[in-house]
């Protein structure tokens, strides 16, 4: 299956996922009320933002195969980061409105009917679980899909803990079950959206790449031979499977075309060893003689 195929594909999975999702959010949501259910409504809510997150998610994918033209040489690949964003901050938001109404029920509980609680947590619980089986293959490989993924299985897990506790409800009759079912849910929530969160913000500010660490590869920049110094070395995440790079490396006087060997070779060993896709190498065959403090990075680690 070619990249192009496999898009395909998953745009046709994201899809028939927010299909089936608004469908559920509008039965979930007519249960809670009916139910006069916090748990049921503040998991209607989750579900409402994963669907505006398989959304943004398709759009991501699409728009990443889009061309690149003059004024985006890189293409639209950022675009899958900038929706992993918005669905980490949906999530915190979800999550703090989840807290502010299970405290008010805490304060002043209100009666609950368990058994409609059961019964659409249940289908909660397999709608999401099958979802987030669907996306997880490819969410290994793109953080805007895993973001969504992760939507869809912490909504599947807090969606036990609305059939937990309709369960507790029906059995002993105590309400109570309910808005401290749902700030575990928002605990579970602000959870699952931190790493999304943390790791996107990362790639926009051009950070490492999560698991790459610099001193390995200058380290590893120095064992092809030829190299007598490394600097200006710079490693970012254009957006996720793209990694970038660009450094000088300082030679003995030689010829071009031995040079321009040296220059495949690291070229070569960046995308083997670190899975650098994209690099930028400039030679030198004399002493850095810029200023500041990209300059004076030690040509080993520690």
């Amino acid at each position: 299956m070619t990249h192009q195929q496999g898009a395909s594909a998953l745009q046709r999975y994201i899809g028939v996922s927010i299909a089936l999702t608004v469908l559920f959010v509008v039965g979930e949501a007519a249960a809670g009320y009916l139910s006069n259910s916090l748990a049921l409504l503040s998991d209607a809510g989750h579900n409402f933002a994963d669907a505006l997150a398989l959304i943004f998610s398709w759009y991501a994918v699409r728009a990443a195969q889009w061309p690149a033209d003059a004024k985006r040489t890189y293409g639209y690949h950022r675009i899958g980061i900038l929706a992993a964003v918005v669905n980490a901050v949906s999530l915190v938001l979800i999550a703090l409105f989840i807290f502010w109404e299970a405290v008010h029920r805490l304060l002043s509980p209100v009666p609950v009917e368990g058994g409609l609680m059961i019964g659409m947590a249940l289908t909660a619980v397999l709608l999401n679980g099958l979802i987030s089986f669907w996306l997880h293959g490819e969410g290994k490989h793109d953080l805007n899909v895993r973001s969504a993924s992760l939507h869809m299985l912490g909504d599947a897990l807090s969606a036990v803990g609305v059939v937990i506790a309709g369960v507790i409800v029906s059995v002993t009759r105590q309400s109570i079950a309910d808005p401290a079912v749902s700030l575990l849910i928002g605990i579970l929530i602000l959870w699952s959206s931190w790493g999304i969160l943390t790791e996107a913000i990362g790639v926009l500010m051009e950070a490492v790449p999560k698991g790459l660490e610099l001193p390995q590869v200058v380290q590893a920049i120095h064992q092809v031979p030829g190299i007598l110094d490394v600097h200006h070395l710079h490693v970012w995440t254009v957006a996720s499977g793209i990694v970038a790079c660009s450094l000088h490396i300082r030679v003995s006087q030689q010829t071009v075309l031995d040079a321009q060997r040296i220059q495949q070779a690291v070229a070569e060993m960046l995308e083997e060893g670190f899975h650098i896709s994209h690099s930028t190498i400039q030679i030198e065959v004399e002493e850095c003689g810029a200023s500041g403090h990209h300059c004076d990075m030690p040509s080993t680690p520690g």
